[in-house]
């Protein structure tokens, strides 16, 4: 990782009572992830929760919520898939609820923040997609778990297999997002939520979230999923990206 890549990585704090609001600050990325980025989302959620925050808000500077994972850094090392798990586990795994203010794009990696978020406000103006079949890369199986439950599983293929999006009112048809609004209806919900008893919302977060998305991958899908991330094609589609062009992949 470059140091200009640890620089960019920012999380703003802003404390509303018992609420903390986290903006994720790379607009010159459009708030894309590396593995900086993850470690600072993390440590930002998990503080919130150690500080005494009964609701947490996490969303983006600017038009974007989350462009994905920055494919320009070090996306492409061995460290950034275990980053992003760990940080996706640490928001599922703080005993207040999580709202997303998904307030534009989230793509690849930002979707994936955005269904760790126990909850999710989303602008009219926002779309969802995982397109890792276009850039050679593999998601977690609980990725592919957790999209199954919140749109269906066709839908979940269609994203998945197809890279197709969702706009915000198919997500909200499908429930991805759980209500449409802007960043202040997500801090208002979310103030809300703080006033609401800790242990029952921790308690239901738990229930929720044993959903089996974390079940052990079979040695087969792990054995795979390893290949995915050594293959060429994923080198394939990181030079095809600095040459500007369309990606030639041989499946090895």
């Amino acid at each position: 990782m470059t140091g200009t890549d640890a620089e960019s990585a920012k999380v703003g704090v802003l404390h509303e009572g018992a609420v903390a609001v986290l903006e994720l600050q790379r607009q010159d990325k459009r708030n894309a992830l590396n593995t900086s980025m993850c470690d600072a989302i993390r440590e930002a959620v998990a503080a919130a929760a150690a500080d005494g925050a009964r609701a947490v808000v996490i969303t983006g500077a600017g038009s974007a919520f989350c462009a994905g994972a920055d494919l320009s850094g070090d996306v492409y090392s061995s460290r950034f898939p275990l980053a992003l798990v760990h940080m996706l586990h640490t928001i599922e795994q703080v005993p207040v609820p999580v709202i997303a203010a998904v307030n534009g794009p989230a793509i690849g990696a930002g979707t994936q923040l955005a269904m760790a978020c126990d909850l999710r406000v989303v602008d009219e103006g926002a779309r969802f997609q995982i397109p890792v079949v276009k850039v050679g890369l593999a998601v977690h199986n609980w990725t592919v778990r957790k999209l199954t439950e919140m749109v269906g599983g066709g839908h979940a293929r269609t994203m998945l297999l197809g890279a197709e999006q969702l706009d915000s009112e198919r997500a909200g048809a499908l429930g991805l997002a759980n209500r449409i609004g802007d960043v202040a209806a997500a801090r208002e919900w979310a103030a809300e939520l703080a006033g609401f008893a800790p242990l029952s919302l921790q308690h239901l977060k738990m229930v929720f979230n044993d959903d089996g998305g974390r079940s052990k991958a079979s040695d087969e899908q792990t054995e795979l999923f390893n290949k995915v991330w050594a293959s060429e094609d994923k080198s394939e589609a990181s030079r095809a990206r600095r040459e500007g062009r369309a990606p030639r992949f041989q499946g090895a």
